[in-house]
C-alpha cells in the first residue's frame, strides 16, 4: 500500500473513532491557502479541527513526534481561515490530534486522541 493510501485509511479510521465518541464529522480534507485540516468535527457546540498522523512502524518515530512547530503554526492559520470564511461562528474551538498506528496487515494497533494540543506555539 502506498503512503498516501495509508494516510487516507488512517483518516477513515480516525473519523470512525470520532463518530464512536459522539463527534459529528462536518468536513474532511479541508484545504485553503494556509494549509489542510484532515477532519473538521463538532463535539456538542465545540468545533474541533483534527490532524491525523498514521504510521505503520516506529522506525522514524511515533505519530506524535511527526507534528512539528511549523505544522502547528499552519494548523492554527488554517483553522482561523476556516472560521473567517465559514458562516459558522462557534463560541469555542480547539485543535486535536489523532495518532493512528497500524500493524503489517493495516489493522489498527492504536488509535489515540489528544485534545487541545495546538493552543500555543
Amino acid at each position: 500500500m502506498k503512503r498516501n493510501e495509508i494516510g487516507r485509511l488512517g483518516e477513515e479510521m480516525a473519523a470512525n473513532f470520532l463518530k464512536n465518541k459522539g463527534f459529528n464529522i462536518v468536513e474532511t480534507n479541508y484545504r485553503c491557502p494556509e494549509g489542510e485540516i484532515d477532519i473538521v468535527a463538532r463535539q456538542n457546540k465545540l468545533l474541533v479541527f483534527v490532524e491525523v498522523r498514521t504510521k505503520t512502524s516506529r522506525l522514524f518515530g511515533s505519530p506524535e513526534e511527526s507534528v512539528t512547530q511549523v505544522k502547528k503554526r499552519r494548523m492554527i492559520a488554517t483553522a482561523q481561515y476556516y472560521l473567517q470564511s465559514s458562516c459558522e461562528n462557534p463560541p469555542q474551538w480547539r485543535i486535536d490530534f489523532i495518532a493512528v498506528e497500524m500493524d503489517a496487515t493495516y489493522k489498527p494497533r492504536r488509535i489515540e486522541l489528544f485534545e487541545n494540543v495546538v493552543n500555543e506555539i
